[in-house]
């Protein structure tokens, strides 16, 4: 990204002299044993004070003029492949005492806090994600949406943000984008202009590029949690009650087949994962991904991630190929990341072949409707099945759909835990265990609710509670039919 510079005359100094002045007297912290050890500079404030300043000030044009030409200077100076053998705090207090030269040498005229947010900058750009930094370190963001070099939107609390933060121009946005995606061995240009990738914490990256993109580079981080949520966690946010809570428990535990329906950034994942929490430290799970995003804490977990076809158009490896041969490794339970397409066939297969307790995610606004799209996606895949045959596999295979939905005040709540009966003629019959109903919404906009058992019985999945021994703290769950309205 920043091209290269040789090293000169013997030694590993990562500096070089900076133009336009002679060079110090000194070399690099890495230099030999007996080197001078470099000034200590005081650390720049910590990253969530450093987004407050940005976004109490928007930054002029002149800033990104000056930092262009530090930077400039900077890669001038330094030896990058020198500098790529530090550790990350080594390289990082290198880079700032160059750039303290370069602004003493170019006579730039900052401010202390100016020159430390400068500082920040120039370092997140050289050894991390530029701009994009501040943002990644922040757990309250659940989106990053850079929209070209000049705009950046972040969702905090379920609404979506301007951001002062921006790109020096589309060229270092590329840039950041390619080094993202080729930490996973993918790539993104002019060829290959649409790449799914993931970050180091599995945090979700899309990057759709020119010509697709008329304004520029458009990249899309859906941001995980540095702590994985639980189900208690859920219930703490309002997202469930106590007691269907208690509820999905029972079904992780018990090896039911669940669907997590939901539409974009409702929360599948996030459930997802909550609900793996309670598969027993002893079983064999596969996971299936576009790109890999879940965090098991199993000790026995195989990650398995598709791939994109090459430059020739070939090698790729789809979500069906994968799903297909889980059945081939002894799995006993497969979790497939997201179901969009024809492997929806092969995972209702593996659900009804031995692989209880099997689990997924689809793109659906209601549990009826999460079942018209799986047999759609049969459908579509090219399978010559009738209606009634597919309905019936489905009906043979799912047990639960747990329906996520993100409301109209950004809250996110499970709106439906719903069971799969069986069929009456040619429609299949299902039953909600728990529901969520709003009430109202109170004086700041915000949305009041409250999730309650439908009371209707025992649920069909009864007798596997009684079969792993949770027909009782099942029964107290369902009986807990009051629950307490959900005021913010």
């Amino acid at each position: 990204m920043f091209g290269k510079r040789s090293t000169t005359g013997t030694g590993a100094a990562t500096r070089q002299t900076p133009t336009q002045a002679p060079a110090p007297n000194r070399t690099a912290a890495a230099s030999t044993p007996s080197a001078a050890p470099a000034p200590k500079i005081t650390e720049p404030p910590p990253v969530v004070k450093i987004v407050e300043e940005r976004q109490a000030t928007q930054r002029s044009d002149e800033y990104f003029i000056t930092k262009s030409m530090i930077f400039g200077a900077l890669i001038e100076a330094i030896d990058l492949s020198q500098l790529s053998k530090l550790d990350a705090e080594s390289a990082r207090e290198e880079i700032r005492d160059i750039v303290n030269e370069i602004i003493s040498i170019k006579n730039v005229i900052m401010s202390i806090a100016e020159q430390e947010e400068l500082l920040d900058d120039i370092c997140n750009d050289v050894l991390g994600y530029g701009p994009l930094e501040p943002l990644l370190g922040r757990d309250d963001i659940a989106d990053i949406m850079v929209n070209g070099a000049a705009k950046t939107f972040i969702e905090v609390s379920g609404k979506i943000q301007l951001t002062n933060v921006r790109f020096r121009d589309n060229a270092q946005l590329m840039n950041i984008c390619q080094r993202i995606v080729s930490q996973v061995g993918r790539r993104v240009d002019d060829s290959s202009p649409i790449c799914d990738a993931r970050l180091a914490d599995g945090s979700r990256v899309n990057v759709i590029a020119p010509p697709l993109a008329l304004d520029g580079p458009t990249l899309t981080i859906r941001k995980f949690r540095k702590e994985k949520l639980t189900l208690d966690d859920l219930v703490k946010y309002s997202s469930i009650s106590f007691a269907g809570a208690e509820v999905l428990k029972i079904i992780g535990r018990v090896r039911c087949n669940v669907l997590i329906s939901g539409g974009t950034g409702s929360g599948k994942t996030t459930l997802l994962n909550c609900l793996t929490n309670y598969i027993d430290l002893d079983e064999r799970i596969i996971t299936c991904e576009d790109a890999a995003e879940l965090q098991l804490q199993q000790p026995h977990v195989v990650r398995l991630e598709t791939r994109p076809p090459n430059l020739e158009g070939s090698g790729a490896i789809s979500m069906r190929d994968l799903v297909k041969n889980c059945l081939r490794m002894r799995p006993e339970r497969i979790i497939v990341g997201e179901v969009r397409g024809p492997e929806a066939f092969d995972l209702l297969q593996a659900m009804n072949t031995g692989h209880d307790g099997s689990m997924g995610t689809l793109h659906a606004n209601s549990p009826r409707e999460a079942l018209g799209r799986l047999e759609s996606m049969i459908t579509m895949g090219g399978f010559s099945l009738p209606s009634r045959t597919i309905r019936d596999m489905i009906v043979s295979s799912v047990d639960v759909i747990v329906q996520a939905a993100r409301l109209r005040d950004g809250s996110r709540r499970i709106t439906h835990v719903t069971e799969v009966l069986g069929m009456e003629g040619d429609v299949i019959t299902t039953q909600d265990v728990i529901v969520y109903e709003i009430l109202g919404e109170d004086a700041n906009g915000k949305l009041i609710g409250r999730h309650r058992s439908t009371g209707l019985g025992r649920p069909k999945f009864w007798d596997r509670a009684r079969y792993y021994g949770e027909e009782q703290r099942l029964a107290a769950a369902l009986d807990s039919a009051e629950v307490a309205d959900d005021r913010g």
